[in-house]
């Protein structure tokens, strides 16, 4: 014990004390975080494509959601069987994969001559997703110093804020130069088609530039290749006590069996404690319905009253604010630490969703079923939904993907991150693809859900998840069976 406790000591002072490692770590995690970008915009695109699609293929409010939903099934299965990739091939053939997968997406979606082929089109993007959930937070917490990992682990959600700005943005301006989503543009396509075939340009970009980023070195010293990763580590952290950090990192690899999915299991609990927590975060990041504001949020503010030019405007404007509470993250997250972050946004979600879930249960309907917002309730609902998403922002969309980067023992880290990715998934789906439903139903409903699970999220914070702040990935070995 002693013995651990001196190499982090020495490697702890070897990181604060090194003062090169964080250019190259910037550089190298920025390229990684691309993957994040496309999973952002992919993710998000068919926002503003969403009523173009129901009217060109005549689809039902259920079929509707699962064609929205159906990228969501594909990320399952990606994430799910990226970790093993990832182990087996490398990160950065990985990340490659992931692009070519974003680059047939956006082409088999953009032509898509009907609902069926536009589904698998999105599954295919959705595996791309899935893969880049994995292997960007495993690749940059695998690069960057502990002193500021959190930071760069934040770069993750900043890519994924900015791809669903650009996607959104990208919708708005076909739609306004075609004169709206279903209306013709180039070559006589329709508007929401170029919204997926735009995709194309940032695929090909985050594919070329992984070719300029060095592998993990924890992988390399994984797969036995010491002299390449001792290169990548002198480039990000320097010379002084490398012996000492490479010894660490194959102590806590070599002497396990290679990685399995047999890794996560427990006697008694059926799975490794750290790795319920990594599920429940996953879980609880999506089901305070997060991404029914971006990806339903036009059909949404239209369905209350607002035109389709007024939503466009609307839902660029709370991914603007997303990105802001974002950097907010980045600027707190290596500063505060996680825990606190997390618990002071489920109390901002819970208010808020709160708020929205009065607002919409209480409105009259009018003779479509529809909640009608007048008076103050329409501007009270705009600030309520954006400031959820400033709570959400500014906590649980960058902390999450830091945490499961970052939480898990070298040993599990890929597996046990592409199983928390996976959960993530499902319950994005399940989700996106009930919220047609509910919201038929009743707003209010669907929003009362979410804030019961926003209270809950707090609850499992508070009793289970452990700080992280300034911890090397070595030192997180110990915490699988605690």
């Amino acid at each position: 014990m002693s013995e651990h406790g001196s190499f982090s000591e020495q490697a702890s002072i070897y990181d604060e004390t090194d003062t090169g490692s964080g250019r190259s770590a910037v550089r190298i995690a920025s390229v990684a975080a691309l993957g994040g970008f496309l999973f952002g915009y992919d993710s998000a695109v068919i926002n503003g494509a969403v009523a173009a699609v129901e009217d060109r293929f005549d689809v039902a409010p259920g079929p509707l959601g699962f064609a929205v939903a159906s990228a969501l099934l594909g990320a399952a299965a990606g994430a799910l069987t990226a970790g093993r990739f990832a182990d087996r091939f490398g990160r950065l053939f990985t990340m490659k994969v992931a692009a070519v997968l974003f680059f047939v997406s956006a082409l088999v979606t953009g032509f898509a001559p009907n609902l069926i082929v536009l589904i698998i089109g999105r599954i295919v993007g959705g595996i791309g997703v899935g893969v880049a959930s994995v292997i960007a937070p495993a690749y940059i917490a695998e690069v960057a110093p502990a002193r500021i990992r959190g930071r760069l682990g934040s770069l993750q959600q900043l890519a994924i804020v900015s791809g669903i700005f650009l996607s959104l943005l990208v919708d708005f301006a076909f739609a306004a130069a075609a004169g709206g989503s279903r209306e013709p543009f180039w070559f006589g396509w329709e508007a929401w088609r170029w919204m997926f075939l735009a995709m194309a340009v940032p695929a090909v970009a985050y594919g070329l530039l992984t070719m300029t980023i060095p592998e993990s070195p924890r992988y390399l010293i994984a797969t036995h290749r010491i002299p390449e990763a001792r290169r990548i580590l002198s480039t990000l952290l320097g010379e002084r006590g490398l012996d000492i950090k490479i010894n660490r990192i194959r102590e806590t690899m070599e002497r396990e069996k290679p990685p399995s999915w047999a890794d996560l299991r427990a006697p008694r609990s059926g799975l490794l404690p750290i790795v319920w927590v990594g599920l429940g975060l996953s879980v609880f990041q999506q089901f305070v319905g997060i991404n029914v504001i971006f990806y339903y949020s036009n059909v949404l503010w239209e369905a209350v009253g607002f035109s389709e030019a007024d939503a466009f405007v609307i839902t660029v404007i709370t991914s603007v604010v997303n990105i802001a509470t974002t950097l907010i993250a980045i600027a707190t997250v290596d500063r505060f630490g996680r825990r606190p972050l997390l618990l002071i946004g489920s109390v901002g979600m819970a208010v808020t969703l709160g708020t929205l879930a009065f607002i919409f249960g209480t409105a009259p309907l009018d003779a479509e079923g529809n909640p009608v917002l007048s008076g103050a309730t329409g501007p009270i609902a705009l600030v309520a939904a954006n400031l959820f998403v400033v709570a959400f922002g500014m906590s649980w969309g960058p902390v999450v993907w830091v945490l499961l980067g970052e939480k898990f023992p070298n040993r599990i880290r890929a597996a046990a991150l592409a199983f928390a990715a996976g959960g993530q998934w499902v319950a994005n789906w399940l989700i996106t693809v009930s919220f047609p439903v509910l919201s038929d139903a009743s707003l209010g409903l669907a929003y009362g859900f979410y804030t019961v699970c926003a209270v809950l999220s707090f609850v499992f914070v508070l009793r289970w998840v452990q700080e992280t702040k300034g911890k090397e990935l070595e030192d997180m070995h110990s915490q699988a069976r605690a």
